[in-house]
């Protein structure tokens, strides 16, 4: 009956760590010790993983679950530094670091990637920001990108969809087919109006909600790396 108690004692303290603000705030460098393979759940409703509304069905497969441990807080500070330098170098991106991955939002509002009224392609403006976002890219290869696209409820629900995912894969394209990255770490994904993240009624609401999020996520070899170095291999 002791060791059950410790148990849940220990459990409940997991718990209490993972849900309070002050982790989940926390840069993963921090909090990857503490969280351990829970994670997920949180990078997925910051990116609008909602089951059975479009996209490709793939994004639960990229996100994976965060890494615990020693290995989790080495792969949270190289997360911690990629982070950093697309904040620096690209300035008017919206920058998030979310469980073990980098979620990066262009609005049609405040910065990076716009697209011209029912157009998908991609304008000399946006290329600016993504020719930086490719060079960070090339320099940390170890990870496995996620582009998704939204739109505004202005149309018709389906065109919209269609909108979106023409646009993602405006972004994934030029990435793979113009910068050169390999198109193995890439997924592309898209949700059309069904997730806003502002009210529609507004043109400024609507211009937030034309968005595009590139989520960055450590692939196997980083996470292998990770506990190699761990384990002081």
């Amino acid at each position: 009956m002791k060791q059950i108690g410790i148990i849940v004692l220990a459990m409940t303290i997991s718990i209490a760590f993972t849900n309070c603000e002050a982790t989940k705030n926390a840069n993963n460098t921090q909090k990857g010790a503490v969280i351990g393979a829970a994670g997920g759940a949180i990078l997925g409703a910051v990116i609008g993983n909602n089951a059975g509304k479009g996209g490709n069905g793939a994004m639960g497969a990229v996100i994976g679950g965060v890494v615990g441990g020693a290995a989790g807080a080495i792969i949270g500070k190289k997360m911690d530094n990629q982070a950093k330098k697309i904040e620096t170098e690209i300035p008017g991106a919206e920058v998030e670091r979310v469980d073990d991955g980098i979620v990066i939002t262009f609005d049609g509002e405040n910065n990076g990637v716009y697209f011209d009224t029912n157009k998908y392609e991609i304008n000399a403006a946006s290329k600016v920001n993504l020719d930086k976002l490719a060079s960070i890219l090339m320099e940390y290869p170890d990870t496995n990108v996620l582009v998704v696209g939204h739109t505004d409820s202005v149309g018709a629900e389906e065109y919209n969809m269609t909108l979106s995912k023409n646009r993602a894969q405006s972004v994934t394209n030029y990435f793979t087919g113009v910068k050169g990255l390999s198109a193995g770490r890439f997924t592309t994904n898209w949700f059309g109006e069904t997730t806003p993240i502002a009210t529609n009624d507004t043109a400024e609401g609507r211009a937030q909600n034309r968005r595009v999020n590139i989520v960055i996520v450590p692939n196997e070899k980083m996470k292998e790396d990770a506990q190699k170095e761990a384990d002081g291999n």
